[in-house]
């Protein structure tokens, strides 16, 4: 079954989930000096009207009504009740999904990326450059700025860039520039802070240019809680109850932070982070400041990381092979709002193929860690007898991963 609302209770606000935190954020730092830095500090790098979404305490946050516009192109997205897989696990949980997919590029990514394109825009910005893992978030901010007239530069991680070439033909589709990274050795697999730091590196090289990211900064997260601020009504039009427990898949947490985010001030509902074993930010890592791209020229932030240069295996799902998770999630598990679990790939695409195969819809290898949880929980409360309700993101589809089920499917993939 599917619940869609009509075009016009698409969510005209987004939800600020900092007053509702269980400790206040720890400010950034600023590189060099080490003190907590002011907005003149990150105007090279963003637009003001975003730098003002990163430190507001206002419960909600307007949208543009010129951003609403492109967002009802594909937004409200549905939502699905999972009931073949729910038959074929034999569970008593009742299983929904919020389908991401069905945006232009695919997946939840478009959701920031329409918005951070409008406001660059607004002041004046030419040309936008950005780093990408597995290609989804290249795809959305080049499909943005196609529609704002910016010029766009992506940095994809090497690794994926081998891996997914159909995302660089997608990017490129919408007029945007690809180049792998790290561009100055080609030798390496890449990382996701390796990118950011080719994308920063770019800006300051480039008049009128601003750097966009696609996860982790509190402004994203914000963008991105249209998503868990329509599940709420569309849980309420299916006639069920708040979920028992909340799933998302993390790598710098955007999509996490968009399903579950609206949900934390509700007692009672549980919020589950998924992430690969090979790269372990929540459940292994520490809690600490630290830079976001490899080579420190980003402000430094509170958030749990694996070192910022970490470098991780290749695994397929590159959305998630960030060294650190978002300030806002870490803060959340370091104050026991959220937990964390992490899964090895195979164990993964088992999932995948699970789903596929019940539900008729391929995943992104990023979504599948979610679905693995997802089974999980739901074979849980086979043991248990409990009648959860359960509500994921389905964050992307995997229609240009599919070299990785070729890997899975004739047994050439490993678990790192």
């Amino acid at each position: 079954m599917r619940w869609v609302l009509p075009e016009d209770r698409i969510p005209t606000a987004w939800f600020n989930v900092t007053p509702h935190l269980p400790a206040p954020l720890q400010p950034p730092l600023h590189p060099v000096t080490r003190e907590p830095i002011g907005p003149d500090d990150l105007a090279p790098l963003f637009p003001m009207a975003l730098i003002g979404q990163e430190v507001t305490t206002d419960p909600w946050v307007d949208i543009p009504g010129e951003v609403l516009d492109v967002l009802r192109s594909w937004r409200p997205t549905p939502l699905v009740r999972a009931e073949r897989l729910e038959r074929a696990l034999g569970t008593p949980a009742r299983i929904y999904y919020k389908d991401e997919s069905v945006s232009p590029a695919g997946s939840h990514k478009p959701n920031t990326a329409v918005p951070q394109a409008f406001y660059n825009r607004g002041e004046g910005t030419a040309r936008l450059a950005t780093e990408t893992g597995a290609g989804q978030w290249g795809s959305a901010l080049a499909y943005s700025c196609a529609l704002f007239g910016l010029e766009c530069k992506v940095y994809m991680v090497r690794a994926s860039f081998e891996q997914k070439p159909y995302r660089r033909v997608m990017i490129e589709t919408w007029g945007a520039s690809v180049e792998p990274s790290p561009v100055d050795d080609p030798a390496s697999p890449g990382s996701l802070g390796a990118a950011i730091s080719d994308a920063v590196r770019d800006v300051v090289t480039h008049e009128r240019s601003h750097y966009a990211l696609g996860s982790v900064l509190n402004h994203v997260l914000l963008h991105q809680t249209v998503i868990g601020l329509e599940a709420k009504e569309q849980l309420q039009l299916a006639g069920e109850r708040l979920p028992d427990i909340i799933i998302g898949c993390c790598g710098g947490g955007s999509n996490l932070g968009g399903i579950s985010l609206p949900f934390v001030p509700d007692a009672g509902v549980e919020l589950l982070a998924v992430e690969p074993t090979a790269c372990p930010t929540l459940t292994k890592a520490p809690f600490d400041y630290d830079f976001g791209d490899t080579a420190g020229l980003t402000p430094l932030l509170a958030m749990y990381t694996l070192g910022h240069d970490f470098m991780p295996s290749s695994i397929h799902a590159g959305g998630l092979r960030y060294h650190g998770a978002a300030p806002i999630i870490s803060n959340l598990v370091q104050h026991g709002r959220m937990r964390a679990v992490a899964y090895p790939q195979l164990k993964v695409f088992d999932a995948a193929v699970q789903f596929a195969r019940t539900q008729g819809t391929i995943p992104a290898p990023e979504t599948a860690h979610a679905i693995r949880a997802v089974i999980d929980e739901a074979l849980a409360a086979k043991e248990s007898g409990e009648e959860k309700v359960i509500l994921f993101s389905y964050s992307g589809h995997g229609l240009l991963d599919l070299g990785a089920y070729d890997d899975y499917l004739h047994g050439r993939m490993t678990d790192a």
